[in-house]
């Protein structure tokens, strides 16, 4: 083989090595910002499930990728991970009649705010993606966090049960789900439930239902099944999901 030849068939190895790292060295890096906390009007009338009673106003904050809003989130977020977090999501729903008529120069005037389910942001990435916690209620649900695990009382598909749910992201069981009780959708407590308390060792999770006593449960160290992608492509990971 000649030298010309030599050189050309490196030459063609070497390009086709050095486009992976020139492609890793390009792509863009990503700005992940929760803005300040800002009020809004809220009430009963605008959120019945999840606002307080009394409770006239909501903390709410700008989720911001690459300076382009994304989502309006409230509450304190949770990392998870050294580069990925969740926060509660809060909605911003039209609740205007098809026979009210707009107000003139009153653009909010048939808007109300209400809180949602859960977000989990990836920073490296940017990607937001929606969390579908079994059983998660947004009126009854107050979720503690530890780790990657989500525990909360939920409130089954029929509206009747109320269970004890722990979840982990990306699983798709959750970990525990046990029912401590009845529920009523148009008479009952609130809150439901306390936020959940979380011991570390043994691992154990302690429920707070109001009107009843509290109950705890041992729950099974696992390794964490989240697994967060390292290049920007669109692709929803595994929501935690469960049925009973």
């Amino acid at each position: 083989m000649s030298k010309t030849a030599v050189f050309m068939v490196y030459g063609f190895f070497a390009l086709v090595f050095a486009v992976p790292f020139t492609q890793a060295a390009e792509r863009k890096a990503h700005s992940v910002v929760l803005g300040a906390v800002k009020r809004v009007p809220y009430s009963k009338a605008g959120d019945p499930a999840s606002a307080a009673a009394g409770e006239d106003a909501l903390g709410i904050r700008a989720l911001l990728v690459d300076g382009v809003l994304k989502e309006w989130t409230t509450g304190a977020a949770h990392d998870v991970t050294d580069r990925s977090f969740v926060v509660r999501r809060v909605i911003r729903l039209n609740d205007a009649l098809p026979t009210d008529k707009p107000v003139p120069g009153d653009k909010a005037s048939h808007w109300v705010w209400q809180r949602g389910p859960w977000l989990l942001v990836d920073r490296v990435t940017g990607r937001v993606t929606a969390l579908r916690l079994p059983d998660y209620d947004p009126g009854a649900s107050q979720v503690s966090w530890f780790r990657d695990y989500a525990a909360y009382c939920g409130v089954t598909s029929s509206g009747k049960s109320l269970y004890a749910v722990v979840a982990q992201i990306a699983a798709r069981k959750p970990v525990l789900a046990r029912k401590v009780g009845a529920f009523d959708p148009e008479n009952h407590p609130d809150p439901v439930c306390a936020p959940p308390d979380w011991q570390r060792e043994p691992l154990r999770i302690t429920f707070h239902p109001t009107g009843t006593d509290a109950v705890s449960y041992d729950i099974v160290p696992g390794s964490a099944v989240l697994v967060e992608d390292a290049d920007d492509e669109d692709e929803t990971p595994a929501a935690a999901s469960g049925a009973k």
